[in-house]
C-alpha cells in the first residue's frame, strides 16, 4: 500500500523534479522519510525555510519544472512565505508543501496552527488542506498543473495526522502537465501595430524577458528600423550578447544612451517587457506592446496599440509588414552614446584608476579611505567567469554593478529577485541554482546586508558541499537604501553595517573565506575563487560612497547628495 506522503514525493520524482528543500519536522516527518527513501530525489535541509522557498523558485526558473519545498507547521510554513513571493513576481512554477495541526486540532487555536489557506491566499494560484486521502490524487494534481499553467504557487496543506495515511489501493501517482502552447496573436491587431510602425520616423525598442525565446525576430527587426534597443534587466539573458543594436538597462541601472534613445523617439515598441519605472518611459509617444500576457498591456504607459500572443509569433507576423530602412542616425546616435559612457566606465576597472589624474581627483571626493571600487570587483568577475556561469544577484547596489558590468554571454543564465526586490536572495538562489548541476559554475554577487540577513545558511552550502562562488560587496552599507536617502538630501541614518570578517566567519562554517582589502590583491583572488573546486565566500572591502549616476538625474538629486553630504559632514551616520 501507497501512504500519503509517497504519493506526493513520487509524483514530485515522476516529474522530474530532483531536490526538495526545506527544514524537517512534526507533521511532515512522513514526507521527509518518503523522500529518504526515493532515489531520484534529493533532501535539501537549510538553516531557515525562506532559502528554501528562494532555492526552489531558482530551480523552477531555470528548468521550467516544480521547484518543490517544505515548511511544517505554523512558523515553518510562514517563513516560506517572501521566497515564495518572490517566485510568485518571477512566474516560476513551486509546489510548496506545508504541514498542520492533526485533523481534530484545527480550528481550536492548537500550539502552532495558523489556517494555510488563508495564510497563502496573495501568494499562490492554488492552496488545499488534503483531510482524506481520498483527495490526494485530484489535489495534487491540481496543485502542480496550477503552478506550471499559470506559472505560480500552488500550496498543498497536509495535517499531521494525514501524512501516514494510505491511499485506495491501485491509485497511480498523478502526472503533471508542463507544455505550454505558445498563442498567436491576431492578424488585425499586427497590422494595426505594423502600420504605426511604418508611420514613424524614430522607433526604439524596449526588450525583456518575454522575447528571449524570439531573439532571431527581434534583431531582425531591430536591424530593418535601424532601432536601438533598451534591454530590461531580465532581458539581459537573451538580448546581452551578439547585439548591434543594444544600449543597455534604463531607468536608475541605465545610462544616457537610453535616455537619448527614449526621449528622441516618436514610436516605442515595447516587447516582452513589465517595465515599472513610469517616470522613464517617454512622453508625447506612440506606443506599441507586445505581450503574451493581455493583462500586462499599458499597466505601465498608455498603449496605443495591443498585441497579445508569444513574442516570437508576434515579432514574426510583424516582420513582413516592415521595410527595411536606409536611414541609421537614431540608432548610431544612441550606439555612439552607449559606447562613450562605456569607455568610461572602463576607466574602474582598472586597479591604478586612483593614481591617475581624474581616478586621483575623484578619489579626493569620493573614496578618501582607498576601498576598492565595486566596478572593479564586478568587471574582474566578468572577465574571469565561465561562459556559460550562472549569476545571481542580491536587490540593491549588487545589482546595479552586475547590470553594468557583467555580460550575460549565450550560454550565461542570471536570477535575481527583481520584480519582488527582496534583500538576501542571492545566496539562496545560488544554491538552487547549484544544486542542480555542481559541475556548472554559480557566481552570486551578494550585498553584505543581504548576505548576513540569512547568514546561516552558509553552513547549508558546506554540509550539501555546493560549490557556489558567494562574491560579497562588503562595503559596510546598505547602499541603495544609503543612495535613496542621499539623493532627496537626508543625511544617511541606519545604514552602516558593522560587519565582522566575512571570510572568517565562512571558514568558520566549512566555506573557504577570501578577504581583499587592496584593488592589486583583487585580480588574483578572483581567479583563485572562481577555481577553488568548493564553495568560497570572496569577501571584498569596497567603497561605501560609490555612486551609481541614473541614465536620467535630475537637479534635484545633485541638490540632495550636496545637503546630504553637509548634514553627514555635521553628524557621524550610526
Amino acid at each position: 500500500m501507497t501512504t500519503v506522503a509517497e504519493l506526493i514525493i513520487e509524483s514530485v520524482a515522476e516529474h522530474g523534479t530532483t531536490e526538495v528543500w526545506g527544514v524537517v519536522g512534526d507533521a511532515l516527518n512522513p514526507v521527509t522519510d518518503a523522500i529518504r527513501r526515493e532515489d531520484r530525489l534529493r533532501w535539501m535541509g537549510v538553516r531557515h525555510e525562506e532559502v528554501a522557498a528562494f532555492a526552489a523558485g531558482a530551480q523552477a526558473q531555470l528548468t521550467g519544472r516544480l521547484g518543490v519545498c517544505m515548511g511544517t507547521v505554523g512558523p515553518g510554513a510562514i517563513h516560506l512565505l517572501n521566497g515564495l513571493y518572490d517566485a510568485k513576481k518571477s512566474h516560476a512554477p513551486v509546489l510548496a508543501i506545508c504541514g498542520q495541526v492533526p485533523r481534530p486540532e484545527i480550528g481550536s487555536d492548537f500550539f502552532q496552527e495558523v489556517d494555510n489557506d488563508v495564510l497563502f491566499a496573495d501568494v499562490a494560484v492554488f492552496t488545499a488542506t488534503v483531510t482524506d486521502p481520498a483527495q490526494l490524487p485530484t489535489l495534487l494534481e491540481q496543485a502542480g498543473n496550477a503552478a506550471l499553467q499559470q506559472r505560480g504557487v500552488a500550496v498543498l496543506t497536509i495535517p499531521g495526522d494525514v501524512g501516514e495515511l494510505e491511499v485506495a489501493k491501485g491509485t497511480s501517482a498523478p502526472r503533471f502537465v508542463a507544455d505550454l502552447p505558445a498563442a498567436a496573436p491576431v492578424p488585425e491587431a499586427v497590422r494595426a501595430a505594423a502600420g504605426a510602425i511604418e508611420a514613424a520616423d524614430h522607433v526604439t525598442l524596449l526588450v525583456g524577458q518575454g522575447a528571449r525565446g524570439a531573439r532571431d525576430e527581434v534583431l531582425e527587426l531591430a536591424e530593418r528600423l535601424g532601432a536601438p534597443m533598451v534591454v530590461a534587466l531580465k532581458g539581459k539573458e537573451g538580448f546581452d550578447h551578439d547585439n548591434p543594436y543594444e544600449i543597455g538597462q534604463s531607468g536608475l541601472l541605465g545610462n544616457p544612451a537610453t535616455t537619448l534613445a527614449l526621449e528622441t523617439c516618436d514610436l516605442l515598441l515595447m516587447i516582452g517587457t513589465d517595465f515599472p519605472y513610469k517616470e522613464f518611459y517617454p512622453s508625447g509617444v506612440t506606443v506599441v506592446q507586445v505581450d503574451s500576457d493581455g493583462t500586462h498591456i499599458g499597466r505601465r504607459h498608455p498603449v496605443d496599440h495591443a498585441v497579445v500572443g508569444d513574442a516570437r509569433l508576434a515579432v514574426g507576423a510583424l516582420l513582413p509588414h516592415v521595410a527595411r530602412r536606409e536611414d541609421r542616425g537614431h540608432l548610431d546616435r544612441a550606439r555612439s552614446a552607449y559606447e562613450t559612457w562605456q569607455g568610461l566606465q572602463q576607466h574602474f576597472v582598472d586597479p591604478d584608476y586612483e593614481k591617475k589624474p581624474a581616478g586621483f581627483l575623484r578619489r579626493k571626493v569620493d573614496n578618501p579611505d582607498r576601498r576598492i571600487r565595486p566596478e572593479l570587483l564586478a568587471g574582474l568577475v566578468d572577465r574571469h567567469a565561465a561562459p556559460d556561469a550562472v549569476f545571481t544577484a542580491d536587490t540593491g547596489m549588487a545589482t546595479t554593478w552586475l547590470s553594468r558590468f557583467v555580460r550575460i554571454d549565450r550560454d550565461r543564465r542570471l536570477l535575481g529577485s527583481f520584480n519582488l526586490g527582496s534583500m538576501a536572495n542571492a545566496m539562496p538562489q545560488a544554491l538552487g541554482a547549484q544544486a542542480l548541476d555542481p559541475e556548472r559554475q554559480v557566481v552570486a554577487f551578494c550585498g553584505d546586508g543581504g548576505l548576513t540577513m540569512l547568514l546561516g545558511d552558509l553552513i547549508t552550502a558546506a554540509t550539501h558541499e555546493l560549490p557556489v562562488k558567494l562574491v560579497v560587496f562588503d562595503n559596510g552599507r546598505l547602499g541603495m537604501v544609503k543612495l535613496e536617502m542621499e539623493q532627496v538630501g537626508m543625511a544617511e541614518f541606519g545604514t552602516v553595517l558593522h560587519n565582522p570578517d566575512l571570510a572568517a566567519v565562512a571558514e568558520a562554517v566549512g566555506v573557504h573565506g577570501i578577504r581583499v582589502e587592496d584593488p592589486h590583491d583583487l585580480d588574483d583572488a578572483v581567479r583563485r575563487a572562481l577555481a577553488h573546486p568548493g564553495p568560497v565566500l570572496l569577501d571584498v572591502v569596497t567603497n561605501p560612497d560609490e555612486i551609481a549616476v541614473p541614465s536620467k538625474p535630475t537637479l534635484e538629486q545633485g541638490w540632495g547628495f550636496a545637503i546630504a553630504k553637509v548634514k553627514e559632514m555635521a553628524v557621524s551616520p550610526e
